[in-house]
């Protein structure tokens, strides 16, 4: 028979095994309680924003609606690169800074703005004729964005930069010819 301290020992032991296994569980639900926490956390932070980017919807609209009057509009069956390369190399020129070898990026729809990269792997010129470049460009009055830039000082030549950088170009499109010359769209 089972002595008195062997069923004390019997009871301790499973009473040990028992929380320990309900410490093994509980201890994965307050992991997973926790990352569900944090998820609704982070959800609640993203609709707290966009909530806040719906509130200002009529801002956004106005800004827009300013913005798209200084687009210019292109035929769908025109070649856009040719105006903005033209653009961007009548302002390099002015400004005694050269560009060899743009890349013309592939044309992306985002609403019924149209946006297209020109990739400038290879520049050259002075700090001033980099400025004016930049200065002349935000000035010029089309959607000209330079959104990532390189620069790095020619070693031999001290007065020189090199770099590269990547301009987009924002513009709209016409449906037809018809459509463009009944509401008064302007086109370069």
């Amino acid at each position: 028979m089972i002595s008195n301290r062997e069923k004390v020992m019997l009871v301790i032991t499973l009473l040990a095994i028992l929380y320990g296994a309900l410490g093994l569980t509980l201890r994965g639900r307050l992991e997973r309680l926790r990352a569900q926490r944090d998820a609704l956390r982070e959800q609640q932070t993203l609709l707290a924003d966009r909530e806040a980017l719906v509130a200002q919807r009529a801002s956004w609209e106005a800004q827009y609606a300013e913005l798209q009057d200084l687009m210019p509009v292109f035929d769908q069956n025109r070649r856009v690169d040719t105006y903005w390369l033209g653009i961007m190399d009548r302002v390099a020129a002015k400004n005694n800074f050269s560009i060899i070898k743009p890349q013309v990026g592939e044309e992306k729809l985002a609403g019924d703005v149209y946006e297209m990269p020109i990739d400038c792997k290879d520049w050259e010129g002075s700090l001033e004729g980099l400025v004016g470049f930049l200065y002349d460009l935000q000035a010029e009055g089309a959607m000209l964005d330079v959104r990532s830039m390189f620069i790095r000082p020619v070693p031999n030549k001290p007065a020189l930069l090199r770099g590269s950088f990547t301009l987009y170009c924002a513009y709209l499109r016409e449906a037809s010819d018809n459509a463009a010359s009944a509401s008064g769209e302007r086109t370069p």
